[in-house]
This record gives structure tokens, sequence and C-alpha cells, in this order.
């Protein structure tokens, strides 16, 4: 069994290799952007909240978001392990993460921080599109469709997130600076801390973290 949680600042290609990851170890997948986004669609009161939050390019209350994934690890059974994406993201999730696996008697097996820089990231989000109804994710320049503007694999219409505009993006990169950031020292100190070159090709990435987890 193998418990994983994905860092990245916003847009450095972490959704990538979090698919890579789950499907080479079969993992469970807990993603809160997933979560919200799901919450979202169905017009929920903890969606609509969330949505007030994440437009602006900030991140959801600590408690609603850590309520959220106590939920899932408390009523989920998880046969190869679990990977974490987008949670935690504070110091003080964190701490609530820890409480809740030593209650199930669980522990993180490595943290991986897929890091990039600024001015690349920049670039990368202001062309990303996203699929309207499945969330299919591609890029003007770097994955483009085949249709413009239409999603492959279920044909709705492809669109820009608020929260990939610049001047979101600029927002999201200075909260995960101020508040994401020490998440990095909190795991190296716990020695869970895994760095990999994000912005070798996407398979190098992958190899690289498929190294780094080999190593453990």
């Amino acid at each position: 069994m193998i418990n994983l949680l994905i860092m990245g600042k916003p847009g450095a290609g972490k959704g990538t290799q979090a698919k890579k990851i789950l499907d080479h170890f079969n993992l469970t997948h807990i993603s809160t952007g997933e979560i919200y986004r799901e919450e979202i669609k169905k017009g929920s009161y903890i969606g609509q909240e969330a949505k007030k939050y994440l437009d602006q390019g900030n991140l959801v209350p600590d408690k609603m978001t850590n309520d959220i994934v106590r939920g899932v690890l408390s009523t989920t059974e998880f046969e190869n392990g679990f990977m974490l994406d987008g949670y935690p993201r504070t110091i003080s999730q964190a701490e609530a993460l820890d409480e809740m696996l030593n209650k199930r008697q669980i522990q993180l097996t490595a943290v991986i921080n897929v890091d990039v820089d600024d001015d690349i990231i920049s670039d990368r989000m202001s062309g990303r599109r996203v699929c309207s109804n499945c969330g299919e994710t591609y890029h003007l320049e770097y994955q483009q469709p085949k249709v413009d503007g239409v999603c492959d694999v279920c044909g709705h219409q492809l669109i820009q997130r608020p929260d990939d505009l610049k001047e979101s993006v600029l927002n999201r990169l200075k909260i995960y600076k101020n508040k994401t950031q020490p998440l990095l020292d909190y795991y190296e100190q716990k020695d869970l801390l895994r760095v990999i070159d994000g912005e070798n090709s996407s398979d190098r990435v992958f190899e690289d973290i498929l190294k780094k987890l080999g190593e453990l």
C-alpha cells in the first residue's frame, strides 16, 4: 500500500502527473478540487459557498475542507492506498490531516512536489482550457483538441476557468507562496518530501517520480 500527497503550484502539471500515478499504482483519488466542482455542478450549499472563494482564486476555509476530507477518510476503504490532491494547502490543514490519519492508523508514504518556475506557470495557465462538462484539460499550445474549442472526450464546449485568468493566476501564486509553501518545510522535516523538476517533459517527470518513490 502506498499513500501519497501530490503538491505543486497552480499550473505546474500536477493534474497530469496525478492521473499517471493513480493509474500506475491503482490508487483512490481524494481531490478536494473535484469534490468542490461536483458540489458546484449540483448547486449544493457547499458548492455555492466554495464557488465564492474559488472564483476569486482564494482558498476555501480550512474547516469546510477539513470536514470534507474527514468524511472521505472515515467512510472509504483504500485497497491499494490513496493519493491526496489539492489538500492540505495550509499548515493547519496538514495538522488536521495528521490527526485524521492517526485515528485510522494510516501514514503518508511520501509527498511529491512538482516544482516549476512562476513565469512558466503564467504562460501555461493563460493557455489552458477545460471541458465545461467532463473537466478534461487542454492547452492552446501544448495539448490542443482535435476540433478547436470542443472536447475530444464528450464533445462539449471548452472554457477558460475564472481562476486561470492572469489576474487570478497571480493571486493564486501569491497565496501559494504565503500559505502553501510552508507545507514543503513541514513535510521536509518529516522526511516525506520528494521534489521533482516539473519543467521537463510529462513522461520524464513521471519517470522521475517513480524513481523517487522506488528509493523509499
